[in-house]
């Protein structure tokens, strides 16, 4: 068992989750700045969560040198090092700690991604919404709309759906 190979693990996995919740603040961050309208704080938040992806590009590095590491202690091509793997070359008090920060990491993960996807589907609306108003400002007719306001197309019919004089 390698104890300095267990530090690093273990280092390793505090960090990234310490970038998952700095990650996770930012995106929350972001979609209130939407919610608000806030366009230099959408934009400043933008700007942020980059600079922390460029970090996490740099731990995914650390990642990768610790799973060949792992791998030639194992015999294994580090595509094949695991989690469950990492633990065989560790104590079982700092299996269970990865473990444990592993599956934090996991949940910190999945909660940024749907915050994200929240996110983007808010700005798709601001979007839409911005859209329609520049085209009614720039007096630009949106298809399948005349420009007295009327539906293009067919009059309409004569016709009641429902009567409710009966």
């Amino acid at each position: 068992m390698s104890t300095m190979l267990e530090a690093e693990l273990l280092a390793h996995l505090d960090a990234q989750l310490s970038s998952a919740r700095r990650l996770l603040g930012l995106v929350l961050e972001q979609g209130k700045a939407i919610r608000n309208r806030d366009v230099d704080g959408v934009l400043g938040k933008l700007a942020a969560v980059q600079t922390e992806m460029g970090r996490r590009g740099g731990l995914e590095q650390d990642r990768a040198g610790l799973l060949q590491r792992a791998g030639a202690s194992l015999g294994v091509p580090a595509t094949e090092v695991t989690l469950e793997r990492l633990c065989l070359l560790v104590t079982p008090g700092a299996a269970d700690a990865a473990r444990d920060r592993s599956a934090e990491l996991r949940g910190l993960l999945a909660e940024i991604a749907r915050e994200h996807g929240i996110n983007r589907a808010l700005m798709r609306q601001e979007l839409a919404f911005l859209s329609h108003l520049t085209r009614l400002v720039g007096r630009e007719t949106e298809p399948g709309y005349q420009a007295t306001g009327g539906a293009a197309g067919p009059a309409p019919s004569a016709h009641h759906v429902l009567d409710l004089q009966a």
